[in-house]
């Protein structure tokens, strides 16, 4: 990847900031640096030290096109200007430079909490020039209107509203120091015969204002023929202000610079989709990014059916990907074309996921997918609502979550499901392979302990959609009620218990101790014994003996084992029913193995769920 490094005088770089040849590409988020910040980065330059380097990108190559804008405090008309090199890195940098040295008006900055200010800067010239000192007291931050006060505003303590009065408290205005002529104009004030001052000046100009006004930015610029995609891993690697550019970011940028569509904005776009899609509450965690990869795999499966469609050879077809170089290469007409079957995918997703009994977003197994899931409805339309469709779709789907198929790095997986998917609900292949591929192990059960694993959310969710009834409230537990009861996944026998009767953690906090209930049943529950706590459940649910027991079994539980406080044989009982659900969710028998002694007793429990 060609670049070069040029060290850039200060002035010469401000001045093309100002006259709008250097940038900012649009992706690019406002930010500023509060009044603290800025002071220190002057005092830094007044010493001549290096702050960093600045990275920029030549315009006009013919890969990446990007919108531009100027930077924050750049007078209005260098809009119009065509920059010669984009900023990626070093917009706060550059543009508290900008304002403080080079815009002839108060700079915009806020203090630490966040406040809202306008201040010039100014350095003391005794401070600067004191061998013992520090260079950051020596920079003055004043208001705007050049007067310092106290007594919350209602005594003025020092005016530089004026040079005389700059010149008397010795004060040097950084705003000009750049500008040679008015440099000379303000030194001349200074001095105006004065012996001393002439010394002093002296030593100022050439140990503090030389160092700023010969000062030279190391400055990485990337050459116009740099493809998008290292754009984006070299600002990812780069970028210090706080933003990570990810492909949405720089699709953002390459879309508004669509000459086709100057009226588009995806960030628009994607914030109403958004708004529609978050209806959902199980798609609330949906990303742009996520967006983007599902019409990248649309967009590459069209590709590659028109291929085969003309007649031409099979293997000298499109692969069918969403990894970011594929993301990187969507046009604005790929995006329009393909992104209202993609949230028309995602809603309909969302019913999907609602039929597995997983109610909201941070239940869902795996965010990662509804990518292909999405683009799968996308390309079948209506046939994915068949009887046969559906059966097959919740057993691909269950063997990604419960085979713990999608964690990691996952886009071959996305391409490869939506093409074998697809022709297997269509009835052209056999099972596709993460369906061949997945598999539940018996001993997996006493690790799934909280909710970072997905297999432990997918349990939770079969363990409702098998129809258990809340233990108090006579309801099965659904999209209608989950909310109202306030449902979450709670121990059976309680953690106090099981302590008391030195049950081994990995036991304890096993998702076999655990099941859907509301927080009304869980209060009742406590930290007693189940052959406690049931008579106070019975008593509030008004039902007892054998109409409790169907409850109980309803969450796969052994009542006997239950009432008699039995662990060993709950445990055994429940471990084999758990099974038994997992390996009909999956199409598959669960491989039955023993975990080794100790194995997951390291493992933390889960804090968010106390008894």
């Amino acid at each position: 990847m060609p670049f070069d490094s040029p060290d850039i005088n200060l002035g010469t770089l401000l001045q093309d900031v100002g006259q709008g040849k250097v940038q900012l590409p649009d992706f690019q988020r406002e930010w500023k640096w509060d009044d603290p910040r800025i002071a220190s980065l002057l005092a830094t330059i007044s010493l001549g030290y290096p702050v960093g380097v600045v990275m920029m990108l030549e315009t006009g190559g013919d890969d990446i096109r990007l919108a531009p804008r100027p930077l924050a405090g750049v007078a209005d008309g260098a809009a119009l200007a065509e920059p010669e090199q984009l900023l990626l890195d070093g917009q706060q940098r550059l543009t508290s430079l900008f304002q403080s040295l080079k815009a002839q008006q108060p700079v915009e900055t806020c203090d630490p909490n966040g406040k809202k200010l306008q201040r010039w800067y100014f350095i003391d010239m005794e401070r600067a020039l004191d061998e013992d000192g520090d260079r950051e007291e020596a920079i003055l931050s004043v208001p705007a209107d050049l007067k310092l006060r106290k007594d919350f505003g209602r005594v003025t303590i020092a005016d530089y509203s004026t040079i005389d009065q700059q010149c008397v408290e010795g004060v040097f205005p950084l705003w000009i120091a750049l500008d040679a002529a008015k440099v000379f104009e303000w030194g001349g004030r200074y001095v105006a015969g004065d012996a001393d001052r002439v010394h002093r000046w002296n030593a100022f100009y050439a140990k503090v204002l030389q160092n700023i006004i010969s000062y030279t930015v190391p400055v990485i610029v990337l050459k116009k023929s740099t493809p998008k995609e290292a754009v984006c891993i070299v600002f990812e690697k780069v970028n210090t202000g706080g933003v990570v550019l990810n492909v949405f970011e720089l699709l953002t940028a390459t879309f508004a610079g669509d000459r086709k569509h100057q009226d588009f904005r995806l960030n628009d776009d994607w914030r109403q989709r958004y708004e529609r899609l978050a209806a959902k509450r199980v798609l609330g965690s949906v990303q742009n990014t996520d967006f983007l990869q599902t019409i990248s795999l649309l967009t590459s499966y069209a590709r590659r059916e028109a291929h085969l469609a003309a007649g031409k050879d099979s293997a000298q077809s499109p692969g069918v990907s969403c990894k970011r170089r594929d993301i990187l290469k969507l046009t604005l007409d790929d995006y329009l074309t393909h992104a209202p079957a993609v949230e028309e995918g995602l809603i309909w997703a969302s019913a999907f996921l609602t039929r597995q009994h997983i109610f909201t977003d941070k239940d869902v197994p795996y965010r990662s997918q509804l990518i292909p899931l999405a683009a799968i409805r996308a390309v079948l339309g209506s046939a994915v609502d068949t009887h046969s469709a559906d059966i097959k779709l919740r057993r691909w789907f269950w063997s990604g979550v419960l085979g713990e198929l999608y964690g990691g790095s996952t886009e071959t997986r996305f391409a490869r499901d939506l093409e074998q998917v697809v022709d297997w609900v269509r009835g052209d292949r056999a099972e596709p392979g993460t369906v061949s591929d997945a598999s539940f192990h018996e001993s997996r059960l006493w690790s799934l302990r909280t909710r970072n694993s997905a297999a432990y959310k997918g349990i939770y969710a079969l363990l409702m959609r098998e129809g258990g009834l809340d233990w108090i409230q006579p309801q099965p537990i659904n999209i209608a009620n989950f909310l109202d009861l306030q449902v979450d996944i709670h121990h059976i026998f309680p953690k106090t218990w099981c302590d008391r009767n030195n049950i081994s953690r990995a036991d304890r906090e096993s998702i076999v101790n655990k099941t859907a209930l509301s927080s009304v049943t869980n209060r009742a529950i406590g930290g007693r014994a189940p052959s406690s706590y049931l008579a106070r459940v019975e008593s509030a649910a008004g039902v007892r003996g054998d109409k409790m027991d169907q409850i109980i079994e309803s969450h796969l539980i052994h009542p006997t084992a239950l009432r008699s406080d039995d662990f060993e044989t709950f445990f055994e009982d429940r471990q084999v029913k758990l099974l038994n659900l997992i390996s009909e969710a999956m199409g598959k028998s669960a491989v039955r193995d023993v975990p080794e002694e100790g194995e997951f007793e390291e493992q933390d429990d889960d804090p968010d769920y106390e008894d």
